[in-house]
């Protein structure tokens, strides 16, 4: 039963631009979510890295031969 704009009634009708925009809405934030979820991966591979390769220049420093 269409109401008084012509959309069909009911919250959980199939047609009309709320849904549709709601399920741009639901893909918008599920792609925001992965992305800031690839970038602090991102940014956690990298500190590891920065951090393994401070301690093998420290070790490096620490055991090479005194002249």
């Amino acid at each position: 039963m269409p109401d008084e704009e012509g959309t069909p009634a009911g919250p959980n009708s199939p047609v009309g631009p709320d849904n549709s925009q709601q399920a741009l809405d639901k893909r918008r934030l599920a792609e925001e979510t992965r992305n800031e979820r690839k970038v602090w991966y991102f940014l956690g591979y990298f500190l590891f890295g920065i951090h393994l390769i401070a301690f093998v220049m420290i070790y490096a420093v620490m055991h090479a031969p005194n002249k």
